[in-house]
């Protein structure tokens, strides 16, 4: 489909439903489309689910190859690659392994040369929390065959006895330059006062090979307790220049940190830039645990909107019984942001949450999901998408899932991830 057709298709995807329903554990993945005309049903694809004997399907995160859009992969917790070659017709599986292990936390993502990178966090013992290498770096294994394979591994980050957690990737739009920024714990879940927790940030310069030694870039320490007063949540964007922006929570604020010679030199003091007033640790009925961080991400296509930062979050400032997904922007590099924007549109009083974003580098336009309860007095749960076609300045919403399910806080929910592309 021509791009001067008004008509438009969101990328085809596998668009990663995480969610547990009951006693099963079920990872959806959803093949759809928009059209700006009309809505159509979503369609979802059920492509793993709990099997005994075999740890549940957590956490996917998923990647379209940057030259290949036919080729998705998934990375599922703990250590299995999804990936399809024919655009989520049919689909195969295999199981990653490396020397530092393979311990959950998968961040899949694309480079230029339509290489894929699965980053995971460590566990060379494989004896978990029992031993105290567990969490002592973070890897990245490579594949160049489109999820078939995978590389061993390589090592960022180590830092002994310091725990390293929470990575989440980024890469060059051109360069097969790759970024990635993580939390670095003294010691995690540690309650101790003086146990503290910094945002880290490594990269490779020749497509993953190797890594720089691990810099902190943040200013404001958190503590070790993995909850509101952790700092945690980064999340890497990075232009065409070479410029790299990061978006972290500590404290009840988010802030903002940049870099413009790739990583070398960062501002000397943090960016306050929002206040997320009940923190990014919030309850939600029928949830053990959720998490309301920050997702940064940027336009790269050649819009109009192009080289803008977007930001979304979770937050309960207007109540414990309420919470919403907010955004914002910059159209100068982080330097002024606009006022926050409440994305979902229903009446105050229910909850939208665990929010993700990307941005259609063919389009610009920009795409967020989130569970959603504005249907419901119970658990009931839906799964929304909103979208932008105007830069952020305003959004529309489709619901995308077919039923509603309800989640039980003996399972585990987590963030919905999507990666987009366009038809052209």
């Amino acid at each position: 489909m021509g791009r001067n057709i008004k008509k438009f298709e969101v990328p085809l995807n596998w668009y990663c439903e995480k969610f547990f329903i009951t006693m099963k554990q079920i990872l959806l993945f959803s093949i759809f489309t928009i059209s700006i005309a009309a809505h159509g049903q979503f369609k979802n694809i059920k492509l793993a689910e709990q099997v005994d004997g075999i740890y549940p399907p957590l956490e996917p995160s998923i990647a379209i190859n940057k030259k290949n859009p036919k080729n998705i992969v998934a990375g599922v917790v703990l250590d299995r690659s999804i990936y399809t070659h024919d655009g989520g017709e049919t689909s195969a599986e295999t199981k990653l392994e490396s020397p530092y292990g393979v311990y959950g936390d998968p961040a899949v993502i694309s480079d230029a040369k339509g290489h894929i990178y699965f980053f995971h966090l460590a566990d060379p013992s494989k004896e978990g929390r029992s031993n105290d290498a567990w969490l002592d770096r973070i890897v990245s294994q490579k594949s160049t065959d489109g999820g078939k394979s995978w590389s061993a591994g390589e090592s960022i980050g180590n830092n002994p006895p310091k725990d390293q957690d929470k990575q989440w990737p980024a890469v060059h739009p051109r360069k097969q330059y790759i970024y990635t920024t993580w939390t670095q714990f003294d010691k995690y879940g540690l309650k101790d006062p003086n146990c503290h927790s910094n945002i880290m940030f490594s990269m490779s310069t020749n497509a993953g090979k190797k890594w720089t030694k691990a810099v902190q870039i943040n200013q404001n320490p958190g503590d070790c307790v993995d909850d509101d007063n952790t700092t945690e949540g980064a999340v890497p964007a990075v232009d065409e220049n070479g410029r790299v922006y990061v978006a972290w929570a500590n404290q009840g604020n988010i802030y903002f940190d940049r870099s413009f010679d790739g990583g070398n030199t960062w501002l000397t003091n943090d960016l306050l830039i929002a206040k997320q007033q009940a923190g990014w640790s919030m309850d939600i009925p029928g949830i053990s645990r959720c998490n309301g961080m920050p997702v940064l991400m940027i336009d790269q296509s050649k819009g109009r909107f192009h080289g803008s930062l977007y930001l979304v979050w979770a937050d309960q400032s207007n109540g414990n019984d309420d919470t919403d997904i907010w955004f914002m922007k910059s159209t100068n590099q982080g330097d002024l942001w606009t006022k926050p924007m409440r994305i979902n549109q229903d009446a105050p009083g229910k909850h939208q949450f665990l929010p993700w974003m990307t941005v259609d580098q063919g389009t610009g336009y920009i795409y967020i999901v989130y569970y959603d309860r504005r249907a419901y007095d119970d658990l009931q749960t839906d799964v929304y998408l909103a979208y932008s076609t105007d830069g952020g300045s305003t959004f529309q919403e489709a619901k995308i899932s077919e039923s509603p399910f309800i989640p039980t806080d003996s399972k585990f929910l987590v963030i919905i991830t999507i990666s987009m592309r366009t038809r052209v």
